[in-house]
């Protein structure tokens, strides 16, 4: 065990709920001033700034000066899917919240603090999350596109067939993954979207499709008017109108 991470510094550092709220208002890869980070925490600004130091020394945040302002960012992406893996990772481990996560039932409860644009449509992981997501993954049901039993999710031959108008061919992916698909728990919505291959498959039809695009440095997805009326209607005969 001599060559294992060691993850206590960084546990420590989340553990403060200021510091934790800090870097849920920087998820979605934005950079914020030091004034603005103090007051979505309810902190002075000489409390904010002792807070952000920690997270700077200790290697989770960034800072770019623009003329005599300092903002602050993640420092990498990968810290931001790290602290969602451990807000995914509360909801799993916490009994009665998991309520509706693997059901049909939407709880609609929300992540404070975090970025509108985070909860709206991100990546977790290789696949798309967020309230596009769960919408999206409650439709593939509905629709019969796939079957769910419990925690096991599997692609029906409607579904197989409708995904494969789209480009998405399910025996490609069988032939690589013993697990095509999965139904991902969604720590803002507190409902799956889908993960797995086939989650990350859709993501990439998305993405070509100029539906979906990355920002540089951000993990919030930037969706077009085209592509949120083409994801609405994936899977469903009528559109549907989304207001976010």
């Amino acid at each position: 065990m001599e060559h294992a991470p060691c993850i206590s510094q960084i546990a420590t550092l989340l553990a403060d709920p200021k510091r934790s709220a800090m870097m849920w208002a920087l998820m979605d890869g934005t950079a914020r001033q030091s004034e603005e980070l103090a007051l979505l925490t309810g902190l002075s600004p000489s409390s904010a700034n002792a807070h952000l130091g920690r997270l700077l020394s200790g290697g989770l945040l960034k800072v770019e000066e623009r003329g005599r302002k300092r903002f602050f960012r993640l420092a990498a992406p990968e810290i931001g899917a790290a602290v969602e893996a451990l807000a995914s990772a509360t909801i799993a481990s916490s009994p009665g919240k998991l309520a509706g996560v693997f059901n049909r039932t939407r709880v609609p409860a929300k992540a404070q603090a975090a970025p509108s644009s985070l909860l709206r449509a991100r990546l977790c992981g290789e696949h798309l999350g967020g309230t596009l997501a769960a919408d999206l993954y409650q439709r593939l049901l509905d629709a019969n596109w796939l079957d769910q039993l419990e925690k096991r999710v599997a692609v029906t031959h409607k579904g197989a067939t409708a995904l494969a108008a789209h480009g998405v061919f399910i025996q490609a992916l069988a032939h690589r993954h013993c697990d095509i698909a999965c139904a991902c728990p969604d720590w803002s919505e507190r409902r799956p979207h889908l993960g797995g291959p086939l989650g990350t498959a859709v993501l990439q039809l998305f993405m070509q499709s100029g539906w979906l695009s990355l920002p540089r440095d951000s993990r919030a997805l930037q969706v077009t008017a085209t592509g949120l009326r083409e994801i609405n209607q994936f899977a469903n005969e009528t559109e549907i109108e989304v207001v976010f």
